[in-house]
């Protein structure tokens, strides 16, 4: 058997030049660093600087330890006043507007308001109307008279130009009721509600926008010790919600 002939390794006498030429790519590379760094803005400069100190030792240096932080706080400060200006102009708008509403219903309702049958107020939740249950019903009934229709016709007027949540809610006094129509002062102070609301959309205001609350004699205004304190406790309410409890009280429409 014929021995395989030991293969001749040839020498490349070039191979140095691998060599040379990752040097001279190193040392090009070199002063390109060294041409940027000597053109660079001083200021930004400095900032990466102190950002590479940031990643790579946790330990800023002085200077990043003041200025960094510092700009930080003053993002902070222009995001929060911007903030507080814009909380504080809706504010004033809703202020505004509130106030409109209230200044609208006090003006058509003066007679009844100087009589004491009617009263208009501004509360946290809005404004709040009350009716006295006289002016609108017969005592046990629930069913509108003739003269209330153009009460609610007028507190319709205001109320349809707004686009707020409303707010209907019956109240009794604590005498208590027992009629085949009304087993309860719920039933009645429900049905009293209800027919406040079925005149405010036959007056124009979207039905949507509505909600009727039967409150029994839950929440009376004066204590019910006397006919003339029962009296102020049998009431109407309708509050015209502020934007902030609409989505509490009543769900937007579809």
């Amino acid at each position: 058997m014929a021995r395989r002939k030991k293969r001749i390794e040839h020498s490349n006498p070039d191979r140095w030049l691998i060599s040379y030429a990752d040097f001279i790519t190193l040392l090009f590379a070199v002063f390109v660093v060294m041409y940027s760094i000597s053109s660079v803005n001083e200021s930004k400069y400095k900032l990466f600087s102190d950002s590479l100190s940031i990643a790579f030792t946790s330990q800023p240096s002085s200077a990043s330890a003041t200025v960094i932080p510092n700009k930080q706080e003053q993002m902070l400060k222009a995001l929060v006043d911007r903030r507080t200006a814009r909380l504080g102009e809706q504010q004033r708008k809703l202020q505004e507007r509130t106030k409109a509403i209230a200044d609208g219903l006090n003006q058509v309702m003066a007679a009844m308001v100087a009589q004491g049958l009617v009263s208009v107020n501004q509360t946290k939740r809005g404004v709040v109307i009350d009716i006295s249950a006289s002016s609108l019903f017969r005592p046990g009934e629930a069913e509108l008279q003739p003269a209330a229709a153009e009460v609610l016709h007028r507190v319709a007027i205001v109320l349809s130009r707004e686009d707020q949540a409303i707010e209907v809610e019956g109240h009794t006094d604590d005498v208590p009721i027992s009629t085949p129509l009304f087993p309860s002062n719920w039933e009645l102070s429900s049905a009293r509600a209800s027919s406040v609301v079925r005149m405010l959309i036959d007056h124009g205001v979207p039905a949507q926008r509505l909600s009727a609350v039967g409150m029994a004699s839950n929440q009376p205004v004066v204590p019910n010790d006397s006919p003339e304190h029962r009296a102020k406790n049998r009431r109407v309410s309708i509050t015209v919600l502020s934007p902030d409890t609409e989505h509490i009280n009543l769900p937007a429409p579809p």
